[in-house]
């Protein structure tokens, strides 16, 4: 489970103004909610959140500091400037040991697929996170899967997955994870061999020339 840590204070100030004035002041409103706890207004230093980000936000847990009380959190939600990198708000879940949170995990490819190598295609990665039902005590950093025996035309589906105890899977156990297409320029080579192959049958064949035997030119004369 990656982790991370965080320090933030409570503000009592809210509304557009007051989010305004504080991103001037070099911080970034935010707010605090979970299990029988009530919406808190936070604000946590730009500096400190930017060197977050870099961080798989959805599966990271972040102990987050406000006022000298430490707790265990998950960034739910990290608003952006439609155009700039600013981040304008962050929402932060409150975690309780026990209770189930849904998270989107990462999963990570290994090796070089056999079709990759041998056969000439490319390997495509459809899905590249899975949504998880899990204990925040037992979330895992990514999930893994090998791709070396995978060949063209094949792929591999999150029933392949090697799933840790505790973790119980969201999405459909067919849906394809990777697979491995024929390349586009092996596809123009065949084409192109399948195009001078038909243009090879279509060209007429040359009319045999008969010629007549020494005997049968001197029996016509």
């Amino acid at each position: 489970m990656a982790t991370a840590s965080l320090s933030a204070t409570a503000r009592s100030t809210a509304g557009k103004g007051a989010s305004r004035a504080l991103r001037r002041e070099g911080s970034v409103p935010a707010v605090i909610y979970g299990h029988a706890r009530q919406v808190q207004s936070l604000a946590v230093p730009t500096r400190d959140l930017e060197k977050l980000d870099v961080i798989s936000a959805g599966s990271t847990v972040v102990e987050l500091t406000v006022d000298g009380k430490t707790s265990r959190t998950l960034i739910r939600e990290i608003q952006r400037h439609p155009f700039k990198k600013q981040i304008l708000h962050v929402d932060f879940l409150e975690l309780v040991a026990g209770e189930k949170i849904i998270v989107s995990i990462p999963i990570v490819l290994h090796g070089i697929p056999e079709g990759v190598r041998l056969g000439g295609g490319i390997l495509d990665q459809v899905l590249r996170e899975l949504e998880i039902e899990v204990d925040p005590s037992h979330i895992p950093n990514h999930l893994d899967l090998d791709v070396t025996d995978l060949i063209v035309g094949h792929s591999l589906h999150v029933r392949d997955l090697q799933i840790p105890p505790g973790v119980k899977v969201l999405a459909d156990e067919d849906a394809p994870i990777a697979l491995v297409q024929i390349s586009r320029a092996a596809i123009e080579d065949e084409a192109a061999v399948a195009a001078t192959a038909a243009a090879e049958e279509a060209i007429p064949a040359e009319p045999e020339l008969i010629r007549k035997t020494k005997d049968e030119e001197e029996e016509e004369k």
